[in-house]
């Protein structure tokens, strides 16, 4: 039929990202399907944006893997880090990805043929990468020099730089009105607040009692942002305004301990999912804070990355340093 093997199934409308209204999801009951193919663990899975009818995963074998959810194969597999991948991210079409491996370089690459498009690096190991939400020519890295910096894709060129955090920067999360703001982590345990491409802070947050955070996911009402403290819980600040600490609500019960294991929410917000340093897999309710299941996830080390499809209302995807990625319903 002539049509690319990225574009989405015909028939599969997208589900536009922070729309809770959507559709209802509910919490999955079973692994309904492996992707094996990594050889060694998968640090981080990220859905094609809107359809997510593609994974892309990040191995720390150094290989990027794009599977497709419906055909459950590996479509294609990107090759060319020299060392593991650390986290990987598709720009906001879908067409692109750009990946940061601990060989201290970011490659962009074309989804769809496999081409690198661009090589970039600032000669320290990028930590985490995002595409800034409103130009998908610019990408933003958190790296092992405590910067986070600004790459524009098309000149290849550093266009601004964050320096204010004390250690490597551990996430970076736009929040307010489409992505006129970006709230920044560390292994400091401090919390920043960046106007966009402007390089003082707008706000620190930190607290005597703060933990270091190293995930950071927006919830899908964009009026919370949920972090992975390390001392074994989930802790919720208001994203906005005053970027309070709402401190009834947080999630326990799980065991993280010191690693970044990614939290998943359900795309109409009610559910939160997280991984664990033993393999599980816990589900929390948003609104009681209290777990509806746990699951055993992976073996051999932590389940450490989780995503929730945009669409499919029961259906979440789970990696972990086993080299699975695990499908569930």
């Amino acid at each position: 039929r002539g049509r690319s093997w990225t574009d989405p199934p015909s028939g599969v409308k997208g589900a536009e990202p922070f729309d809770v209204d959507d559709h209802q999801c509910y919490v999955p009951k079973k692994c309904v399907f492996r992707f094996q193919g990594h050889e060694r663990g998968v640090h981080r899975i990220r859905l094609f944006p809107r359809t997510g009818h593609l994974l892309l995963s990040a191995g720390l074998d150094g290989a990027c893997k794009v599977w497709s959810v419906e055909k459950r194969k590996c479509m294609r597999t990107y090759v060319g880090h020299s060392a593991a991948v650390r986290d990987a991210q598709f720009n906001n079409d879908g067409t692109k990805f750009v990946s940061c491996s601990f060989d201290r370089y970011l490659r962009l690459w074309n989804v769809e043929s496999g081409k690198v498009l661009g090589t970039f690096t600032n000669r320290r190991v990028p930590y985490v990468v995002k595409f800034y939400p409103n130009d998908d020519n610019i990408f933003v890295v958190g790296c092992s020099d405590n910067k986070i910096v600004a790459y524009d894709s098309t000149t290849g060129e550093i266009t601004q730089e964050y320096d204010h955090h004390l250690a490597p920067v551990n996430t970076i999360t736009f929040v307010e009105d489409n992505g006129t703001k970006m709230v920044t982590s560390s292994d400091d345990k401090k919390v920043l607040v960046w106007e966009w491409d402007i390089g003082v802070p707008i706000k620190y947050i930190s607290d005597p009692t703060m933990h270091s955070m190293p995930v950071v996911t927006m919830h899908p009402s964009e009026k919370f942002l949920l972090c992975q403290s390390l001392d074994n819980r989930i802790v919720v600040y208001q994203a906005g305004e005053r970027y309070g600490l709402q401190r009834k609500k947080k999630f326990e019960g799980h065991n993280v301990a010191g690693y970044a294991c990614d939290i998943a929410i359900s795309p109409d917000g009610r559910f939160v999912c997280s991984g664990d340093s033993n393999g599980k897999l816990i589900f929390w309710d948003f609104k009681r804070t209290r777990i509806l299941q746990k699951y055993h996830a992976h073996d051999k080390g932590p389940s450490i990355a989780a995503v929730w499809h945009p669409v499919e209302p029961s259906t979440v995807f789970t990696c972990g340093w086993d080299g699975v990625i695990k499908m569930w319903e």
